[in-house]
């Protein structure tokens, strides 16, 4: 009998080696199936006749087979299914391409379901590569209403997955319901076993936005608690009192080579006092990309060493933490601080650590080994990408020395989000961009154009600028997106620019690899750098004015948004060029979500235009539990946050070691095992 805990190989039609294949995308039990939620749906809700069927429409139909056959097409060396389907109304040819075994599953006489995009060909509609599922007694889940689609790996289709679901969907019966039912019925929320059933196989939109309210609560529901708890812990601790110097940091804001933007005034202040409280500070300092936020914090890391205490610097990579360490060397070149990189790839003793005024690194800088002389200042980079859990653990110092906590981002979030996300953290928001940054010129290039492109691109760098390249994921099992980039490089080195240097970028690189490729580009010897979409390009090259992004339509407009970023650092006009896949080049809604990023030129802006494009039927994100991937769904819906908030506070303030609650509590561990902390 299949239970919840049963590993996905004790399902039927699941072998070594499909199993092998759903682990890649952490699929390894029953439950983690009924977990793994659609990141979309497709709309086959309206069957129509064939002779109704319109040019350009996706569309279900339903007929019998009356002709299916193989061709081997010589000119393209593929073989070619051809079907002729049938109904009261009309018949319409179907193609399948590399598909031979279709005629094995499908005979003539057989009644089908087909679901699919409609187009017209030398004069004939057709339907090329739909789903299909014969009719039978059985519910149809791949053709007909709502369908589920989900992230996916190599060797592995949505039917298939979706198949497997379907088979584990009535373990959610057994699934646990955690969330205290006074809480449930008081926001009209459903349980979670009708929740998974509606989220996965929908009857009707409605469906999905009620499951939707109930999963995303959950989420944010669990985040907020454990930001409550942190926060009750916070208030009883005690941290160093760092004393403001106002001289020396008018001194260093005026020999700065530009000037502070009022934002960027008005949140290093807000800093600044917190420092000089006995209470730990615990703030979100949150700016859109190239807003200026390092230099609020070196401000930040200014005081804490003229105190004499210590203050480290933590982000997700290595490479973003070379260039962090680069920029506080030169910006803090005129103070004998001794600045200290600690990464695996530059190691630092304990001594070394000990004596450090300021340490820039990774996350390796709060594993237990790592001791600190006087730790007075934190300061976490991209917040997101390591979690409460993380934040927690700086609470396992003595009570008398809890640092205090400045985290930044980047991702554009409105303040209400931001406090439910981060309820332990105060928000200090840079809105402005600091003066005399020139705008980023976009475009959005269609394979026409693609030649006229890259002759700009010649032009910018025969006057001596650089590019950056970023390619997309080929596939989900390809999770560093090595062989897109690998291909890129190849093809722009040898085929478009083999007059110029090219460097290739990605996370299987050897760190001193990486470390060498990053130093020439800096230093011009490399004019255009091939990166794969996932690594940190989070860096600072003035000289770098032009941005191609490959497979634009792959990424959401904020992540875009991030990768514009990357240039319009110098005094140089800047170019982010967005080059959309040949076959979505034509998808109407891809143009119209990729010519937002043309005239939009902020974070926030961006995230309302995705929403609205995408819909609230997309769910966004590879996995569920972690913040990237609610940020989007979850951004304006102000009423499902301060729920989240209020519900939070009352049971932590009743109960705040949740011994009333103890299925609560348990979700809450296992919550905080799963929430995405890299």
């Amino acid at each position: 009998m299949i239970k919840l805990e049963s590993t996905i190989k004790e399902l039927a039609r699941v072998g070594e080696n499909r199993a092998k294949i759903l682990a890649r995308l952490g699929l390894k039990t029953a439950r983690d199936l009924l977990f793994y939620l659609p990141f979309r749906y497709d709309d086959f809700s309206q069957t129509k006749n064939i002779a109704d069927l319109i040019d350009g429409e996706n569309a279900n139909i339903r007929g019998e087979i009356t002709l299916i056959q193989n061709k081997r097409s010589f000119k393209r060396r593929v073989y070619i299914t051809e079907a002729l389907i049938s109904d009261d109304t009309d018949t319409i040819k179907i193609i399948w391409f590399n598909q031979p075994f279709l005629t094995k599953n499908l005979k003539m006489g057989d009644l089908v379901s087909l679901s699919g995009r409609v187009s017209e060909q030398n004069g004939q509609i057709i339907m090329a590569s739909p789903q299909y599922e014969k009719i039978s007694t059985s519910s149809l889940i791949h053709t007909s209403g709502l369908i589920p689609n989900y992230h996916l790996t190599s060797d592995l289709s949505q039917k298939q997955l979706r198949s497997l679901i379907k088979q584990v969907l009535p373990l959610s019966q057994t699934a646990n319901d955690w969330l205290p039912e006074q809480i449930r019925k008081k926001l009209g929320l459903i349980n979670l076993s009708a929740a998974l059933k509606k989220i996965h196989f929908p009857l009707n939109w409605d469906d999905i936005q009620v499951a939707r309210q109930r999963l995303f609560f959950t989420d944010l529901f669990l985040r907020q608690l454990k930001s409550q708890t942190i926060k009750r812990e916070i208030k009883s601790r005690r941290a160093e009192i760092i004393n403001f110097q106002k001289e020396e940091t008018k001194k260093f804001v005026d020999a700065l080579p530009f000037k502070l933007s009022a934002s960027q005034k008005k949140s290093a202040w807000e800093i600044l006092q917190d420092l000089e409280s006995s209470a730990p500070m615990s703030r979100l300092l949150e700016g859109d990309v190239g807003s200026g936020k390092t230099i609020v914090a070196a401000m930040a890391l200014l005081n804490v060493a003229l105190n004499k205490k210590q203050g480290a610097l933590m982000v997700p990579s290595e490479i973003l933490a070379e260039q962090h360490y680069q920029t506080l060397t030169k910006l803090f070149k005129d103070y004998n601080f001794k600045i200290l990189l600690a990464t695996s790839g530059h190691k630092a003793k304990p001594s070394d650590i000990e004596s450090a005024d300021i340490i820039v690194g990774t996350h390796a800088l709060i594993q237990d080994k790592v001791k600190f002389r006087d730790l007075a200042l934190v300061i976490v980079d991209e917040q997101h990408r390591f979690g409460v859990k993380q934040r927690g653990r700086l609470l396992n110092l003595p009570a008398d020395k809890t640092p205090h906590f400045l985290s930044m981002t980047a991702t554009p979030i409105p303040r209400s989000l931001a406090l439910a996300i981060y309820g332990d953290l105060d928000i200090s928001i840079i809105n402005e961009l600091p003066a005399g940054r020139k705008p980023i010129i976009s475009d959005l290039v269609l394979s026409k154009r693609r030649e006229a492109a890259y002759n700009f691109v010649r032009e910018q760098i025969n006057s001596g600028r650089q590019a950056f390249v970023v390619c997309p994921l080929v596939e989900e099992s390809d999770k560093l997106g090595v062989k897109s980039a690998t291909k890129e490089y190849e093809r722009l080195a040898q085929e478009v620019f083999p007059e110029f240097s090219l460097g290739l970028i990605h996370g299987k690189l050897k760190t001193k690899d990486k470390e060498k490729v990053m130093t020439d580009f800096l230093n011009n010897k490399i004019q255009i750098l091939v990166s794969t979409s996932v690594i940190e390009v989070g860096i600072d090259v003035a000289n770098a004015s032009l941005m191609l992004i490959e497979g634009a339509e792959r990424f959401g407009l904020a992540t875009l948004h991030q990768f514009r970023g990357r240039v319009g650092r110098g005094d140089y006009q800047s170019y982010c060029l967005l080059f959309p896949t040949s076959d979505e080049a034509s998808n109407p809604k891809t143009i119209t979500r990729l010519k937002a990023l043309l005239k939009y030129n902020d974070g926030l802006s961006l995230a309302k235009i995705d929403l609205k494009l995408r819909g609230a039927g997309e769910l966004y994100g590879i996995g569920q539990s972690g913040f990237p991937e609610i940020q989007i769904a979850s951004l304006f819906d102000y009423d499902l946050i301060k729920k989240a908030q209020d519900e939070a506070a009352s049971i932590i303030a009743g109960d705040p070691e949740l011994k009333k609650y103890p299925q609560l509590k348990e979700a809450l561990g296992e919550w905080e095992k799963s929430v995405h902390l890299e």
